[in-house]
């Protein structure tokens, strides 16, 4: 069967017709899930883009599956989030086997107030198609069956040569966004290089349907019965198909290994004999980590696995490419639209290069568990597996993959620092964790509120309504980059402000205090992309003018002068 969509549209680009082209803002090339999360991205910001793909329809094979809690807060912001969880299947709970026993179990999302599951899983091929139909009626021009074949960047922009059914064009672009893969093209043409770390071990993945009593879990098994010596990992995706991993050594013939003489013996080995089952999708590959040394090289910025690659134990990848576009939308958007300097656009690669540190350290680890390639190593690797099963300080050694969470930029230069004291995990840089909220008789999300541009959260707790103090709230408003205000009271306090005139959310269970340590007179500034800039007890509007000016590198601008 055969899940990808029908052939996309292809059009003669305008170039072709020797017709008067324009130099357009920004190029996009790929379009996979990160190619198209910037391009739409910048559709919300109001900036005209193209959009480049060799292909005419989206992937195939299931591919990047695991969309982490993360992700799709950023999926609701570009217009996407509610369809692609109502399509995919949600799952919190994890379970680790040792051969046919189950060691113990993990829940990635244990408390409750949050909007969105801790992951979803749904096929890549499902999710691009969201996205391709979301970028209807946006000002993205899209073309299909177009492939860069030449990139040459000057001090005023990047000149781009495509090649298509129609012959080869060039255009013109200020910047170019490159999307395209861990083979990148793009970084092939220019002369850069990926240093990877290539480690001797290849997983065969099968896309299996049938109709199974598995529930809705990650399943790790470590040294399974069915597949003596190995691992293998097991996942429920949409519409009845499972994803199924079995390591297969260092040795095993790629090619041999994913004829269907050699896969289905292993998962009937897995299933019993009896269970029916279709075969879908087959492919093997090889873990590997990399990233380059620089994302940005001049007017070129690379996102995604052309910028960084991670073994797929932990769902890093697609997870931290969407990541990456929400990191830069906003940053170059500001930068086209004359309201940051361009110095802005260098803390792309400073936050983003930090979280691929982060995830290719923890892949590293995730794979030199699973894929012991000392003696020393594997003993240590299966007394912690004995362990686990009785004490619980041991699980904390086990790693089948420590899944994906977002990062936390600990030392951006666009945060500013606290001068009060706070308690929690909301400290500058860390993305804003969701709540409750009520509106009148409405129950909202606090997330559904930020993102897009700069928010002012203030809690007023349960205290009196102030009307010069709702004046300084809007005036966040007025600012020369304005901020949206968000007001939040305690349950049951919103009427005396609502009467006021202010638009006020209630934190009906008092999630959003507590999650942000929030007492009466706290603001929150958070980024356009739901990252905290900074924080203070008490509302000076001269305070948030300099931490704004922070967040959009007038100070960088400043110190490079």
């Amino acid at each position: 069967m055969n899940h990808r969509l029908a052939t996309l549209p292809y059009r003669k680009a305008p170039e072709l017709d020797r017709r008067p082209a324009p130099r357009y803002r920004a190029v996009v090339v790929g379009a996979g899930p990160v190619g198209l999360c910037m391009a739409i991205d910048l559709a919300c910001h109001g900036i005209e883009c193209v959009l480049i793909d060799e292909d005419d329809r989206t992937s195939e094979g299931s591919r990047a599956i695991c969309f982490a809690k993360r992700t799709l807060e950023i999926l609701d912001r570009l217009g996407t989030g509610q369809r692609t969880v109502d399509k995919g299947v949600v799952w919190n709970l994890g379970k680790v086997f040792l051969r046919d026993r189950l060691l113990y179990q993990f829940d990635l999302l244990p408390e409750s107030g949050h909007k969105r599951p801790a992951f979803i899983n749904l096929q890549q091929y499902h999710l691009e198609q969201f996205l391709v139909e979301r970028l209807a009626g946006t000002p993205v021009d899209v073309r299909w069956r177009s492939r860069v074949t030449g990139v040459t960047v000057h001090e005023g922009g990047v000149s781009v040569t495509v090649g298509t059914p129609d012959g080869v064009y060039a255009l013109e672009c200020d910047w170019l966004l490159a999307c395209d893969g861990a083979r990148s093209p793009i970084r092939t043409t220019l002369g850069l290089e990926a240093k990877s770390q290539v480690f001797r071990d290849r997983f065969l993945i099968a896309d299996v349907k049938m109709q199974a009593s598995f529930p809705t879990e990650r399943w790790f098994w470590f040294d399974p019965p069915f597949h003596p010596g190995q691992s293998v990992l097991l996942h429920r995706q949409a519409d009845d198909l499972w994803r199924i991993d079995f390591q297969l050594g260092w040795d095993a013939d790629p090619e041999k290994e994913r004829q269907p003489q050699r896969v289905l013996p292993r998962i009937r080995a897995m299933l019993g004999e009896d269970t029916p089952f279709s075969l879908e999708w087959v492919s093997v590959y090889t873990f590997r980590c990399q990233r380059m040394d620089r994302f940005r090289h001049g007017r070129v910025f690379f996102l995604g696995d052309a910028a960084h690659q991670v073994s797929p134990f932990g769902a890093r990848g697609a997870n931290s490419g969407i990541q990456d576009a929400d990191n830069l939308a906003w940053k170059l958007a500001l930068v086209m639209q004359g309201k940051a300097p361009e110095s802005l656009l260098d803390t792309y690669e400073r936050e983003r290069m930090a979280a691929a540190d982060e995830n290719v350290l923890n892949s590293t680890r995730s794979t030199d568990f699973i894929t012991p390639k000392s003696r020393t190593s594997r003993l240590f690797r299966d007394a912690a597996l004995q362990l686990a099963g009785r004490h619980a300080f041991a699980r904390g050694l086990v790693n089948s993959g420590r899944l994906s969470l977002p990062h936390t930029y600990r030392d951006s230069p666009l945060s500013t620092p606290d001068r009060d004291s706070f308690a929690g995990r909301m400290r500058p840089g860390a993305p804003c964790a969701d709540a409750p909220l009520r509106a009148g008789d409405a129950q909202a999300w606090l997330l559904d509120q930020l993102g897009g541009a700069f928010g002012g959260m203030y809690y007023a707790g349960a205290q009196a309504p102030d009307p010069g103090l709702l004046a300084r709230l809007q005036g966040l408003s007025r600012l020369p980059l304005p901020v949206r205000p968000l007001l939040l009271c305690a349950t049951g306090c919103a009427g005396p402000w609502r009467a006021l005139g202010a638009s006020v959310f209630e934190d009906v269970e008092g999630l959003y205090a507590g999650r942000y340590d929030a007492a009466p007179g706290t603001l929150y500034l958070v980024r356009p992309d739901q990252h905290v800039a900074a924080r203070w007890r008490h509302l000076e509007l001269r305070a948030v003018r300099e931490a704004l000016a922070r967040a959009t590198g007038q100070q960088l601008e400043a110190q490079t002068a």
